[in-house]
């Protein structure tokens, strides 16, 4: 097409796109092989792309023949490789689920589709999901967009790395752990974690099957704020809620997200597990500057107890069957480091594990804590389980209640560690995956860049337990001057439109 504009088209936000679609004055052709071209290109320096959706042409030409265009008519959007889209494989990086592939689409994008969205390519995401990197056995490593030698962040790492790079405009993927937060932290765009069941699940492949400790949700992701709030708008619709009876019928509150009211905001700077970065730290200190001259009230929250949530609620929810069908999935597949330590666990005889616990609690207390919660419980204990995270649960918004709290500002993981660290620091989770535990909705947003000072100061970074992880965090974070750091907008369950809210704010200041 030599009379497409291809850097105007690519310019232009989702809204503006969508509008120009519907009048007529851009030809849904034209923004469709804009983004071909610059997903190839983008494909070509990250590796973010897992297949092209073919079928997406047949669509394309469908849809000039549509009476009423949908919200997203004519958007190509970019879908994660364990979304189910039909005619394709949903692998998670498994060589087994090769040439198996998916009967139907999964409920998302379905409605989508009836929205006149276009999906046109998967994306790459790390071997078994449970990870924040991006690489797997099948299609290799995913890079970061901004630096070749920075993971682009995971699982949704493929999305993060074509939104990244600018080779899609919306694009989805799924947080189990802050699944949807690295990519989009890492690679310098926002996303949307809602709460676990706001956006249907049929049809959408999960790391470990009938896992309920740890909420997983699916959501988008996107350049812009206003962007994921037209998605959400899009989604939330009769299609969704007809597809998916077990979704609540909530459609999008307008009047939530465009209300002007100054908010009462609680904030904290560390979870006192993992020392946040100096840029981290700075992050959220100079967005609460802005958020109070701008007239809104920022309230101290104090986090207590963080290390008993990673181990005792994340690790020990997400593996309370001692990682017996974590392990099942890995059964024939060659083994990626990215998990070891995980499957090394999984695999060691309980006698190991508690003389290992034992030995370790003095000095790497950490990794005690890790080594015990990955063992096998009893039905009893499971349900105990999940009575003890829905008391914290009520605990944690009685204390947000006592505050008269709207909403929460809080750090996010960053600046985007070298290739290969995420699977050596798991429990640099802690941050993310805090708000699956909750299901609280929380969305990113990028707010600075990582300075020289930043860099500096970085130099006596200690972290709390001052053990491996710490030291390798360390190490992890360094040479990252120009790398985007995100924070991490929360509002209560079921209130996507006051979290989009707080980060349209944010995004604005």
């Amino acid at each position: 097409h030599p009379s497409v504009n291809m850097i105007s088209i690519l310019s232009l936000p989702l809204p503006e796109l969508c509008k120009k679609i519907q009048d007529g004055s851009l030809p849904p052709e034209h923004v469709f092989y804009a983004y071909v071209g610059k997903a190839l290109q983008i494909a070509t320096e990250t590796n973010c792309i897992t297949e092209y959706l073919q079928e997406s042409e047949t669509q394309l030409r469908k849809a000039k023949l549509t009476e009423k265009p949908g919200l997203l008519y004519g958007v190509p959007v970019s879908i994660k490789d364990s979304i189910n889209c039909q005619g394709h494989d949903s692998t998670l990086g498994f060589i087994k689920n090769l040439n198996k592939p998916a009967a139907e689409d999964s409920v998302v994008v379905q409605v989508l589709r009836r929205q006149g969205a276009i999906p046109f390519v998967k994306t790459n995401v790390p071997q078994s999901l449970i990870s924040y990197d991006c690489n797997n056995l099948i299609f290799g490593q995913t890079f970061n967009p901004l630096l070749y030698t920075r993971s682009p962040g995971g699982s949704s790492g493929g999305e993060g790395a074509l939104l990244g790079g600018g080779g899609s405009i919306l694009g989805f993927g799924t947080d189990v752990g802050g699944s949807l937060r690295f990519p989009a932290a890492f690679c310098g765009i926002c996303a949307l974690k809602p709460t676990g069941n706001r956006l249907s699940k049929r049809g959408i492949i999960s790391g470990v099957l009938g896992q309920k400790a740890v909420a997983a949700a699916v959501g988008p992701m996107a350049k812009d704020v206003e962007s994921l709030a037209l998605c959400m708008r899009a989604l939330l619709c009769e299609d969704l809620f007809d597809l998916d009876s077990t979704v609540p019928p909530l459609p999008f509150n307008e009047e939530v997200f465009s209300s002007t009211q100054p908010l009462r905001i609680g904030y904290y700077e560390t979870d006192f597990f993992t020392m946040p970065s100096p840029a981290m730290r700075r992050a959220v200190r100079e967005t609460k500057q802005l958020l109070e001259d701008a007239g809104h009230t920022l309230v101290p929250f104090e986090l207590t107890n963080v290390d008993h949530v990673v181990f005792n609620f994340c690790i020990r929810g997400m593996f309370a069957d001692g990682g017996a069908s974590f392990l099942k999935e890995f059964k024939g597949e060659l083994e990626k480091s990215s998990v070891g330590l995980l499957l090394w666990l999984a695999k060691s005889p309980r006698w190991l594990q508690t003389l290992l616990s034992w030995i370790a609690k003095p000095f790497v207390p950490r990794f005690s804590g890790i080594i015990r919660s990955m063992r096998a419980n009893t039905v009893d204990e499971v349900w105990s389980l999940h009575h003890e995270i829905e008391e914290f649960c009520h605990q944690f918004i009685a204390q947000w209640k006592k505050l008269n709290l709207d909403v929460m500002l809080c750090p996010m993981l960053g600046p985007a560690l070298g290739i290969g660290y995420p699977g050596k620091l798991s429990v640099a989770v802690s941050y993310t995956m805090l708000y699956n535990v909750l299901d609280f909705p929380v969305g990113v947003v990028p707010v600075t860049m990582v300075t020289d000072e930043d860099e500096e100061e970085l130099k006596s970074y200690k972290g709390y337990f001052r053990d491996w992880w710490d030291r390798t965090l360390a190490k992890a974070f360094r040479g990252s001057v120009g790398l985007p750091v995100a924070v991490q907008c929360v509002a209560l369950p079921w209130q996507e439109e006051l979290c989009l809210r707080l980060m349209k704010e944010v995004e604005t200041l």
